[in-house]
């Protein structure tokens, strides 16, 4: 199973309840109120998000924080990276030639990279402001995504 991080999920959660009224300032107390993520997760994560540029930090009695850019600029992908690091399907992906002690006869690392840039890709079209909006119904997808598989018909 493929799955993210509670951290990296709740950025999102955070980032799009944000997206709503990207001027806003928001305070990590007003956002864990709002999405019953718990303060000090909350603070941790817009730490993250803040040292990674999508979001500015105003300190201070009536401080907070509030998105860096528009919602249509920042994609989940960013959000994702911004608490987790690069987004890595495997270790040979992520780490150092040499990590796996596997590498000089695995023929799947360059199957991999080529998934992980598609994932990657994904995560980069999607935006903060098409999915802090209602979900589309499933017709309204991109029709690729969902074809045939060319080699089994299905």
């Amino acid at each position: 199973m493929i799955r993210l991080t509670n951290l990296a999920d709740y950025g999102v959660v955070l980032m799009c309840h944000m997206a709503g009224a990207p001027k806003d300032l928001y305070s990590a107390v007003y956002l864990s109120k709002d999405t019953g993520i718990p303060v000090p997760t909350v603070s941790k994560i817009m730490g993250a998000l803040s040292k990674a540029g999508l979001l500015t930090s105003h300190r201070g009695l009536k401080g907070g924080f509030r998105l860096e850019r528009a919602p249509e600029d920042i994609s989940v992908a960013n959000v994702i990276e911004a608490v987790d690091g690069p987004i890595a399907l495997t270790n040979c992906i992520e780490h150092a030639p040499g990590d796996c002690c596997y590498e000089s006869v695995c023929s799947m690392k360059p199957h991999w990279q080529v998934i992980n840039t598609v994932i990657r890709k994904g995560l980069d079209s999607i935006t903060l402001d098409e999915i802090a909006s209602p979900a589309p119904a499933i017709a309204s997808l991109d029709p690729v995504v969902f074809s045939h598989s060319p080699k089994t018909g299905h």
